[in-house]
């Protein structure tokens, strides 16, 4: 048995837990220490229970509040080398006291009940990698941040039976808005972040006939609508709008079971 939940899910922080067994790891956290305590007291947990925290990536939303977390309750960390390398050239000694693990992407590896399956995205960072967690019989896919799909993303997330994606922005939002220039370009470069067509066409090249649970994430306030992204996924699952559940910045969403 296994389950699911979102600490908040957006440009200013993300987390997800994911239990299985007696075992439960937190993707990413991008929540100041006493934030991240009080968003996982509403999932009825608290820092101690976690076996681990795995990495996606450095940016600020995914990692300003791992080690801290990290440190504070002795809790082991596992990340690539590349964004390890990343963080510590702004800070050489944030990972110390830490237990840190490397990941490889490609390479699985398993946290107590809980495994753990890296797999390389198109993203403008150092290493990135994004995860698919299983307890040996179900399967989440994780994809939260990258500007493109590939035939190695598509074959990695196929045959999930449950999947929280990337639905970023909308495109004619991101044109119209206050943007620089330079980072409407990044955000919809193919390193940038998946628009809401993009993806929902990923979402179409998907073995999708085990899928229980579709989980809208990453919504951009700005450049996004809770309905536009919801629209685009209802066209490939011909599902109502209801099923797709949103992670939002402030609730993130309440335990899903596998």
């Amino acid at each position: 048995m296994s389950r699911f939940a979102s600490l908040g899910s957006g440009s200013q922080g993300n987390g997800l837990v994911f239990e299985a067994g007696n075992s439960r790891v937190l993707l990413d956290c991008g929540f100041a220490v006493r934030d991240t305590a009080m968003r996982l007291g509403r999932l009825g947990l608290a820092p101690e229970d976690l076996a681990g925290i795995i990495v996606t990536h450095e940016h600020s939303d995914h990692v300003s509040g791992v080690f801290p977390l990290a440190r504070r309750h002795g809790i082991p960390v596992w990340i690539t080398f590349g964004t390890l390398e990343s963080i510590k050239a702004s800070d050489p000694e944030v990972a110390e006291g830490v237990t840190v693990g490397l990941v490889s992407g490609g390479v699985a590896f398993a946290i107590g009940d809980v495994q753990v399956q890296p797999y390389t995205v198109p993203h403008d960072a150092r290493e990135p990698v994004q995860y698919v967690f299983s307890d040996g019989a179900r399967r989440l896919g994780v994809l939260t941040d990258t500007g493109s799909s590939t035939p190695h993303i598509e074959a990695t997330l196929s045959g999930c039976d449950a999947l929280v994606l990337e639905t970023n922005h909308d495109r004619e939002l991101l044109k119209k808005s206050e943007y620089p220039s330079w980072l409407k370009a990044r955000v919809a470069g193919q390193f940038g972040h998946l628009d809401n067509d993009a993806s929902a066409q990923l979402l179409g090249a998907l073995d999708r006939s085990r899928l229980r649970h579709l989980v809208a994430a990453h919504l951009s306030h700005k450049n996004n609508t809770p309905a536009l992204a919801r629209d685009a996924l209802v066209q490939v699952m011909g599902c109502e709008p209801e099923w797709i559940t949103l992670a939002t910045q402030d609730e993130g969403f309440g335990w899903r079971d596998l």
